[in-house]
Order: structure tokens, then sequence, then C-alpha cells
């Protein structure tokens, strides 16, 4: 892929608008944790630092795009540059399915859920989380036949990795994990609806044996519809990109890198941006705290403004105070 100023433009835009929406979701989900100690919110603050390190990650292909003329770039810095946003990706999907799974622990054992999702296992399951994407970011890098044997100096995803690794990792890794999601998400949706339907019959009880029961929605639908659009966002995200990656294996004579590496793998890159953005907008809590920052940057600018006016009018008060001490002074003497 050879340099170009406006896809450089693009995805220094990108990468801005990920790294800042992902760290301001960051600061709050640690407040968050800070007030109430959850652990499912260390999953949360997970995605958010994993989708801020991909924003990192691809930043440092924004100065080979936006060079001219193209400044060739040394095969292994390159290597290494796809291969921290390959484990960042990776992080970032895994991270999703491991919110997933505990949105499906917490509404498939609510009694035994505080028991099994601990803190302990809640750190063991994201240390093993980094530690596979790692594995799987640096693979090609160890395995010959997923590594290109040709290098033009231009670094890209395809400079350096071959589509065997793309057909791999959609083979072995992402087409599983759709499917997990799936089977998640239609169990929830099930256990969701026999606690709605319990709830109805029991307000419907209360309701003819005169007791009073306020309506209230069951939060496991929240929790479903949460995962359902994260579910919705990674496949939509990054299934053209595998996809095509498949097809480029299969077909030899296609010729199919420009789509993959300007449009496709940018798609990809952008659920990093839409993962903040759905928590912003669907968790609640997320989105009070949010509201509370705020609302305390505005109160902090406020002071700062008040403060500056009070030393822009200083120097006029002791001016005027000290007139009126000079007059009483002259007419003691006077005296």
């Amino acid at each position: 892929m050879e340099s170009s100023f406006p896809f450089g433009v693009i995805l220094a835009v990108l990468a801005s608008l990920i790294i800042a929406v992902n760290a301001l979701v960051a600061v709050a989900v640690l407040l968050l944790i800070h007030k109430n100690d959850g652990v499912g919110l260390c999953f949360t603050l997970n995605l958010a630092v994993a989708d801020t390190l991909l924003g990192v990650a691809i930043s440092g292909l924004v100065t080979d795009q936006l060079s001219s003329p193209p400044r060739p770039t040394q095969k292994t810095l390159c290597s290494l540059r796809m291969a921290f946003v390959t484990s960042s990706a990776a992080a970032s999907v895994l991270t999703v399915m491991l919110i997933a799974f505990d949105r499906y622990l917490a509404i498939k054992q609510p009694l035994r859920y505080f028991q099994i999702m601990n803190g302990f296992v809640a750190g063991a399951c994201i240390a093993g989380l980094w530690l596979v994407s790692y594995l799987i970011g640096f693979l090609p890098l160890g395995v010959p036949i997923f590594r290109q044997t040709t290098y033009y100096g231009t670094c890209s995803f395809f400079a350096v990795f071959h589509p065997r690794f793309v057909l791999t990792l959609s083979c072995v890794g992402f087409f599983p994990v759709l499917l997990l999601f799936v089977f998640f998400y239609c169990d929830m949706l099930k256990i969701a609806s026999m606690h709605s339907q319990q709830i109805r019959k029991m307000e419907q009880a209360g309701a003819m044996t005169g007791a009073y029961r306020p309506p209230r929605t069951p939060s496991d639908f929240k929790a479903v519809r949460t995962v359902a659009v994260l579910i919705g966002s990674f496949t939509l995200s990054w299934t053209p990109f595998l996809i095509t990656g498949i097809v480029q294996v299969a077909c030899q004579k296609c010729y199919l890198y420009p789509v993959l590496e300007r449009y496709l793998w940018l798609l990809g890159v952008g659920n990093s941006l839409l993962n903040p953005l759905i928590y912003a907008y669907w968790q609640k809590e997320v989105r009070q705290q949010l509201y509370q920052m705020a609302l305390g940057v505005k109160k902090g600018l406020t002071l700062c403004r008040l403060l500056l006016s009070a030393r822009d009018g200083g120097p006029e008060g002791p001016r005027e105070n000290s007139y009126p001490i000079a007059v009483i002074s002259h007419s003691h003497l006077d005296g």
C-alpha cells in the first residue's frame, strides 16, 4: 500500500478520536470502580484500555502515510507495528467476548455470580486475555508461512503478513467466537424472557390479592441489549475484512489488497471507536459518571474564570481604599 495523504489524514483523525474517547471512558469507569468496586466494570475498563492501545498503535502509521515522498520503513519495524496493532485488536475482541460471558454468567447464575466471578478470577481472566492477545499478534513473527516473502518498504498489514494469517484467525478465532456470542445472546434472551414472565405473574398475583407492586423493567434486558449492540458492532466491523481476506487466499489472481487495507481494515479498526460510544450511551452508570465529570469540568472552568476576573480587578481596589486613609491621616495632623 503506497502512502496517501488523504488516507493518512483519516487515519490520524480516527486514531485521535479512538485515544481521546476511550481514555475519557476509561477515567469514568475507573471512578465507578473506585465508588462501587464492581468486578464487571473491570472488564469494561480493560476494553477501553485495549481500544486506547489500538489507537496508539495505528498512530505510528500516520507518519508514513503523510510523508511525501514516501519514506521507507524497515521490515522488522513494520512487523512489530502490525503485531502490536493485531494484539490490541485481539485484546479488544476478546474483552468483548469476556464482557458477554460475564453478563451471561450474571443472568445464568445470579446467586452464585459473586462467588464465581471474584476479584482473583477477574484478574486471572484479564491477564490470560492479554497473554493470548500478544501470542496472536506476534504469531506471524515466529511462523514463516504467515509472513510475506517480499517487502517493498511501505508499511501496511499485508506488506508483512500473509493473507493465510487472516484465514487462520477467521477459522480458529473469529467465527468460533461469533458462534459463541450468538449462543450467549440466545440463552440470555431466553432467561431474560423467563424472568420477565415470572415478574409479570407475581405482579398479577399481587394485584389480585390487593397488594400493590410497582411495575419494573428487568435489568436482564439491559444486559442483553448491551451485549447485542456489542456483538452487532463487532460483527459488522470485522466480518467484511476477514471474509475478503479469505477470498484473497482462495483467489491468488484477485488483487484485493487496496480494498482490504484502504477501507475494510479501517472499518474494523473503527470498532474501537464504537465500543466506548456504546457504553457511553447504553450504560446508565457510565453515562451518569460522564455527566458528573462534565459538571466538574464546568465548575472548574467557572472558578478559574472568577479567579482571573478577581485578579484583574484587584490592583484598583487598594488604590481606592488608600486615598481615604490618606485624607484621614492629614486631618489628624491638622488637628
